[in-house]
């Protein structure tokens, strides 16, 4: 195979339809976590639930699970980039 052929993945109808039934019932999860009082953790469980939605976007929508590695490298970059960000201020913020 060249370096300029691409295979091309097919997605069915029917996956979509059951990655859309799970984002769904993911965000009744969400706001049925924001209706409870979780204490404490009730931003963490939000945020763990955001990241489980957010990967399926990602790799069905955005068809970065059948594309090339390079940009799942760059995905994996850029997130942890934000992510290291997000942790240098919020110790900025609270150790101050």
């Amino acid at each position: 195979m060249s370096s300029n052929e691409h295979t091309n993945h097919h997605i069915s109808y029917g996956t979509y339809f059951i990655v859309w039934l799970t984002l769904i019932g993911l965000t009744v999860l969400t706001v049925a976590i924001a209706g409870v009082n979780f204490g404490s953790i009730a931003l963490l469980l939000a945020m763990v639930v955001a990241a489980i939605k957010s990967t399926f976007v990602i790799s069905y929508f955005m068809h970065v699970k059948y594309d090339d590695k390079i940009f799942l490298v760059f995905l994996i970059l850029a997130i942890s980039s934000l992510l290291a960000i997000f942790v240098l201020t919020t110790f900025d913020v609270f150790l101050r």
